[in-house]
């Protein structure tokens, strides 16, 4: 048993406050036996979990929406709530900070207009500064920083007014796009858009994806000093280092110690998985299915003690699996991992694979691996054969996942909507219910403030479609969810066992079927 920590109990008092907001923003309880019925009717939940986009980034400007420019009611949007503070968090920025990542990089350099901007959100992929052809979509924009106390200090207690102080990508963090040429954004005025949906945890896609299977955060216990962080007495900031820039306007923050891990052992950054395919390459003279331990992989999570959704599925015989993009590619061929000239699988983007259930060395692990982690292929023979399991989580590869710095928006948009047009056409459908949602924000600045929660989140708010056809349809939901709906979904839909972690005042997503 871990003992008590300060941070666990800063994280029970901020629990408890959370209760009390969550409870204002419920959705309607199952009450109605029509609306058990229409939940009941769906046999097969599939989600689709794409990268790093804000609500605000690509769905700002959304007729209907909580959005850049007019409130859910209409009503138009104070833009001067919008305005970025500088590092000593009192002073109001004169103009918005260069874009400092990779500098060099050419999309780096198309966006020096960003330095001469007003502090407000801008448009990327248009006036004042862009054109669209050469920052369209299209184009993949440099990555921003996106990490468990950046996003914090970013937030600012939900002012969400330190998003360029703290960027390592200055300006671009206030960027947006208009999402009207993506195929989703017309699938989302044909069905449900979620516009009050946010990330489960703060930070990055690591975090997140153990959120979405488990509402939980992983441990590392007797960890290497190297990979703990170093924070202020809250548990909220990172020691900011005495050679930093003062000034957002000088250049990007330097922090005495970002590292992987809490200072109690909890894995909030990424680390890589303890099996293959991992970041981490076998030991010459281990077994090739393990990352060397050497390297600090991410102890496997005990799944007799963490229970994720897979868990309590299979407890009920209901069948699942998780699909990803390039899965079998990567275990065969190691040069696909973190490579973005190839399908660029991104290892860290597959949590069960933490898990001890699916260690690959005993047989019943060997079992469940075959059984429930499988490549896009199979998905695609599923949906022919119309023999999908009854939960489906989708991972799409690298260059098909819409990640800021590796891929662009299009590429990604095209394929799941190319997907939902196959799932759409399968004997299925007929029973189905599509969520696409995205990991985490990416960096980019979203201007709701996230709901009072726990120690872990929710962090910013973010896209999510719901497309069925019991969804509501033409229909902007303004319902407060978060990661952790849709683990209740499913929970309540098929009677399991509760995860913990999921939060009590989150929607279940029942809203979205109860018809107008």
């Amino acid at each position: 048993m871990q003992k008590t920590t300060p941070y666990k109990v800063i994280s029970t008092c901020f629990f408890s406050v959370g209760l009390l907001w969550f409870s204002a923003y419920s959705s309607p309880v199952l009450s109605e036996k029509s609306v058990d019925s229409r939940i009941n009717q769906i046999e097969n939940i599939v989600i689709i979990y794409a990268e790093n986009r804000s609500f605000d980034n690509l769905y700002g400007l959304f007729p209907g929406a909580n959005g850049l420019y007019k409130n859910a009611d209409g009503t138009d949007a104070n833009l001067e709530n919008y305005r970025q503070l500088d590092r000593d968090g009192i002073s109001v920025l004169n103009t918005l900070p260069p874009v400092w990542s990779a500098q060099g990089n050419k999309a780096v350099d198309q966006l020096s207009f960003v330095s001469a901007l007003p502090n407000t959100p801008f448009k990327i992929d248009g006036a004042p500064g862009a054109v669209a052809d050469a920052l369209g979509m299209n184009i993949a924009s440099p990555d921003l920083v996106h990490r468990f106390y950046n996003n914090q200090m970013q937030i600012n207690g939900g002012k969400n007014n330190m998003f360029a102080a703290w960027s390592d990508a200055g300006g671009l963090s206030m960027g947006y796009y208009n999402g009207a040429p993506m195929k989703m954004w017309q699938l989302a005025k044909q069905y449900t858009l979620a516009d009050n949906f946010f990330m489960g945890a703060f930070g990055g896609s690591f975090l997140n994806h153990f959120w979405l299977v488990c509402a939980c955060t992983p441990t590392y216990q007797n960890a290497p000093e190297a990979l703990i962080s170093k924070v202020d007495k809250n548990g909220v900031a990172l020691t900011v280092d005495e050679r930093s820039p003062r000034s957002a306007l000088l250049g990007k923050p330097i922090y005495l110690s970002d590292k992987p891990l809490t200072p109690d052992s909890y894995a909030v950054n990424t680390v890589q998985p303890p099996y293959q395919p991992s970041g981490i390459a076998p030991h010459n003279n281990a077994d090739n299915t393990l990352a060397d331990p050497d390297k600090n992989p991410l102890p496997p999570q005990n799944s007799e003690v963490t229970k994720t959704i897979g868990d309590t599925l299979s407890a009920k015989g209901i069948s699942w699996a998780w699909f990803a993009g390039g899965w079998n590619e990567a275990i065969k061929n190691r040069d696909v991992i973190y490579n973005n000239k190839t399908i660029n699988f991104q290892a860290h983007h597959q949590p069960f694979n933490y898990f001890s259930r699916f260690n690959p060395l005993t047989e019943e692990g060997r079992k469940e691996r075959q059984l429930h982690l499988k490549d896009y292929t199979d998905l695609q023979t599923d949906i022919q054969a119309g023999t999908l399991p009854s939960v489906v989580f989708y991972k799409p590869q690298g260059n098909l996942n819409q990640h800021p710095g590796y891929t662009d928006v299009m590429s990604g948009d095209a394929h799941i909507a190319e997907l939902i047009a196959s799932l759409q056409k399968s004997r299925q459908w007929k029973r189905m219910a599509i969520i696409v949602t995205y990991d985490e924000n990416g960096g980019y600045w979203d201007h709701v403030a996230p709901p009072k929660g726990d120690r872990w989140g929710p962090g910013t708010r973010i896209p999510t479609i719901i497309i069925s056809p019991f969804s509501k349809t033409n229909y902007v939901d303004h319902t407060y969810y978060d990661t952790t709906s849709i683990l209740k979904l499913i929970t309540e839909r098929f009677s399991l066992e509760s995860i913990p972690g999921i939060r009590a005042g989150a929607g279940d997503l029942s809203n979205v079927f109860i018809k107008h």
